[in-house]
C-alpha cells in the first residue's frame, strides 16, 4: 500500500477512510494532496474488501479550500541524458489557466467516476475547493454548525467544479454563488445541498452507521446502483458541466476584481486581500461572523 504525506488512508470493516491531513492549513487542497487523494480513491475502488469510502478532514475543518501558495512560473527542464529542453505551462494565458484547472479537476473527478460510493463527512469549514470535493461525493452529511460556501466568487473566480445546481437547484445555487455567502450545515440540509445535518458530536456515528449498512451489500450491487444514478446525472449534463466549469473559472479570472485581488495579495499579502474582498459584506468572513447577515434565530437573511 502506498505511503501518503497529506492524507491518512485506512481500511476497516468494509470501508476505506480517507482523511485529508493538513490540519495546520485547515486541509487546504495542495497539488500533492489532490494527487494523493486521487491515488487513494482508486486504491479503494480496486480493493474488493472496500464497500464504501468515508472522506473527512483532520483537525478543525473538512477543507478551507485550495492552497493559495502562488503557482510557480513556467520553467525550463532538461531531462537527464537528453538535450531537449521542455518549457512547461504556467498560468499567464487563458489556455494555460484552463489547462491547469482541468488538470486538477481530473484528479477530483475520481470521486464521481469510481464505482464505489463516497460519503463526505463534513465538519468545520467546507469552503471553496472544499465544496468542489464534497459535492462530487455521492452523499454529504454535515455537522449542523459546519460552514459551507464559495466566498471566492466575490473576487477570485468561479468554482472549477460545479455540482451546486444538481444538489440545491438553480435559485439556491445562484443565491450562494452570486454573493459568496456561507451557510451552516443545518441550513444546507434544508435546501438539499447536503443530505443531512446532525449535531457535531453525532457526525462520525451518523456516517459510520450509514456505511455499516452499505458494508452489508455486495460491492457489485453498490457499483451498479451508484453508476446508474451518476449516468443519469451525466445525461443531465453533469459530466460536461464539470469540463465547462474549469474553463469558466479561467474566464472569470480575467475579471478586473480578480486582477485587483491578485495585486493586493502580491503587494500587501493574502490576509490584506481577503480583508479587501470580504469586509464590505459585513458577514465577518475576514474576522468572525457578525450578526448582520443573520436574523434573530441565527438563520441566513
Amino acid at each position: 500500500m502506498a505511503e501518503y504525506n497529506t492524507i491518512v488512508y485506512e481500511v476497516e470493516r468494509g470501508r476505506a477512510r480517507i482523511t485529508l491531513n493538513r490540519p495546520e492549513k485547515l486541509n487546504a487542497l495542495s497539488a500533492e494532496l489532490q494527487r494523493e487523494l486521487n491515488d487513494a480513491l482508486w486504491e479503494a475502488d480496486n480493493d474488493r474488501n472496500v464497500h464504501a469510502v468515508i472522506l473527512k478532514g483532520a483537525g478543525r475543518a473538512f477543507s478551507a479550500g485550495y492552497d493559495l501558495t502562488p503557482m510557480s512560473r513556467p520553467r525550463a527542464e532538461t531531462p537527464p541524458g537528453e538535450t531537449y529542453t521542455a518549457v512547461y505551462r504556467g498560468g499567464a494565458t487563458f489556455d494555460d489557466d484552463a489547462w491547469q484547472l482541468e488538470r486538477g479537476q481530473r484528479l477530483r473527478m475520481a470521486i464521481f467516476d469510481m464505482h464505489k460510493p463516497v460519503i463526505a463527512q463534513v465538519h468545520g469549514h467546507c469552503i471553496a475547493g472544499g465544496t468542489d470535493v464534497a459535492f462530487l461525493c455521492d452523499i454529504v452529511i454535515a455537522a449542523e454548525n459546519a460552514t459551507i460556501g464559495f466566498p471566492p466568487t466575490r473576487a477570485m473566480g468561479a468554482p472549477p467544479n460545479n455540482m451546486w445546481i444538481y444538489n440545491c437547484g438553480p435559485q439556491w445555487a445562484k443565491r450562494l454563488l452570486l454573493t459568496g455567502d456561507t451557510i451552516t450545515g443545518a441550513e444546507a440540509a434544508k435546501i438539499g445541498l447536503v443530505l443531512k445535518a446532525v449535531p457535531p458530536d453525532m457526525l462520525s456515528a451518523e456516517v459510520e452507521g450509514l456505511v455499516d449498512r452499505m458494508a452489508m451489500i455486495d460491492t457489485e450491487l453498490l457499483s451498479a446502483n451508484k453508476r446508474i444514478v451518476n449516468l443519469q446525472l451525466e445525461l443531465m449534463g453533469a459530466r460536461t458541466i464539470q469540463r465547462m466549469a474549469a474553463e469558466n473559472d479561467a474566464r472569470a479570472h480575467l475579471a478586473p476584481s480578480v486582477r485587483e485581488f491578485g495585486r493586493i495579495a502580491r503587494e500587501q499579502g493574502l490576509k490584506a486581500a481577503l480583508h479587501w474582498r470580504d469586509d464590505k459584506f459585513g458577514d465577518g468572513r475576514a474576522r468572525v461572523e457578525g450578526p448582520e447577515t443573520r436574523d434573530e434565530n441565527g438563520r441566513l437573511k
